[in-house]
């Protein structure tokens, strides 16, 4: 075994056994100050690790990508949540469709559906002190927003009941963390898959299947947002035209910030040398699939639940600040606008590097143009909830652009520091997260030969 080897595979293995320590003694979001440290730990494992890996033989490098990622996963899958109750709505929402219920039509206090409520998730009792524990009538419950409904579009429901399905009498929390592993590795294969297909380094796939966020947003936490993320990968790095519009509005019914894709979808579409109507072509195949895929999965629910489909969102944005008025977020544009410019400026700036995108995008590499969009979102709405950037994970692990990573990085440190009640951390993650990523697209100019400052692969 090589000396690069030996270093990868110790680090790994630390990486995995801090993973294991978190998720079973490093405390959780109502104990959150260990938090830091174990993270801190994890983060600076992976970088390590994925630094080293670049050296390792390909063949070696594909085994020590899938056995660490599937090694992580299992690490995480050995205790409860610890960061989030999110897994409990998605367990409640599958067992409601289960009865033949819309999951939009009451919410989980409703005692229409009192019959269905299991003790695990509704424990009876007089006290609801912990940090995952509700009031509801007649005792607690692990879901959050309890006398809300359900958020989630049609395709992650449809998951939720699938797990369901699936799932042993009382499995509780553990068949979603399974599946959500199994979305991890699957995610895994396809990147390997992806990069052998393009002739790309496939030693970057370490950059998701390492990565701590994916160990513990998507398999102990079990978020749905990586299905999302996997049928965003396979449509931008294994389909084309309408497949490829098909899968990526598949994506956006699991969570909707896989639209943010569109314009990478769409690299160069509107560069001069396209044809109008090869423009029209192309465009509407992926618009209008993935518009139809949309329409098609929402159907059923708009016919029995109508309005009610939208859920909790309209107060999801409220709540989180991205209502006129509330600037709870757009942390970096609040510290050189007013705050009632914060909003209009970000979109216009989203608006922007999209069009830039579809200008001057690469379409044999649309998760480039992907990830600079998506990433430029997350760096202006400056969001708490890390799990949202996974979507940046992958698209990094795509193309290799490290220096996003540090928009999940900026997260994570938010997420904890709001749950330590930390104020200005929000602007200072993301603000240095902003400055890597403009010190990454100057260093590559550079290794460019200089004078072309455009961010890379685009």
């Amino acid at each position: 075994m090589g000396v690069r080897t030996l270093c990868a595979t110790t680090l790994l293995a630390a990486l995995t056994a801090v993973v294991a320590g978190t998720v079973r003694m490093g405390g959780d979001l109502g104990r959150p100050t260990a938090l830091l440290y174990w993270y801190a730990a994890a983060w600076a494992l992976f970088a390590g690790a994925a630094w080293t890996v670049r050296r390792v033989p390909v063949r070696t490098a594909v085994t020590l990508i899938l056995a660490g990622g599937i090694a992580l996963c299992g690490a995480a899958l050995s205790a409860p949540p610890r960061t989030s109750d999110d897994m409990y709505r998605y367990a409640w929402d599958g067992t409601v469709q289960a009865t033949g219920i819309s999951p939009y039509a009451y919410p989980p206090d409703a005692p229409q559906l009192a019959r269905l409520r299991e003790p695990w998730i509704f424990p009876a009792r007089t006290e609801c002190r912990a940090w995952d524990l509700h009031p509801v009538p007649g005792g607690c419950t692990h879901i959050n927003r309890p006398s809300a409904r359900t958020i989630y579009p049609p395709v992650a429901e449809g998951w939720f009941l699938l797990v369901h399905a699936v799932s042993p009498a009382g499995g509780r929390h553990k068949p979603l963390q399974l599946a959500g592993a199994l979305l991890a590795v699957a995610t895994t294969a396809v990147l390997l898959l992806v990069q052998r297909r393009t002739r790309g380094d496939i030693r970057r796939v370490a950059l998701w299947a390492w990565c701590p966020a994916v160990p513990f947003a998507a398999v102990n936490d079990a978020h749905v947002d990586t299905l999302g993320v996997l049928l965003t990968v396979a449509a931008l790095g294994t389909a084309v035209g309408v497949r490829r519009g098909a899968l990526l509005g598949a994506a956006v019914a699991v969570k909707l910030l896989p639209v943010l894709t569109l314009p990478g979808v769409l690299s160069g579409v509107l560069a001069p040398g396209v044809t109008p109507r090869a423009r029209l072509r192309r465009t509407a195949g992926v618009l209008l699939a993935a518009a139809g895929v949309v329409v098609l999965v929402y159907l059923p629910y708009v016919l029995t639940s109508g309005t009610a489909v939208l859920g909790y969102l309209p107060g999801y944005l409220r709540e989180e600040g991205y209502d006129s008025g509330d600037v709870g977020r757009f942390a970096l544009l609040r510290l050189v606008l007013p705050d009632q410019w914060a909003a209009p400026v970000a979109v216009a700036l989203v608006a922007l590097s999209a069009f830039y995108v579809l200008r001057r995008g690469d379409p044999q590499r649309p998760w480039h143009g992907s990830l600079l969009v998506t990433g430029t979102a997350m760096l202006l709405t400056s969001p708490a909830y890390y799990w949202y950037a996974l979507l940046v994970v992958a698209l990094v692990a795509m193309g290799g652009r490290w220096e996003w990573l540090t928009v999940t990085a900026a997260g994570t440190a938010l997420y904890i520091a709001d749950a330590l009640q930390w104020n200005c951390v929000q602007a200072a993650a993301y603000g240095s997260a902003a400055l890597t990523v403009l010190a990454g697209a100057l260093v590559r100019a550079r290794a460019r030969g200089g004078g072309d400052l455009r961010p890379a692969g685009a």
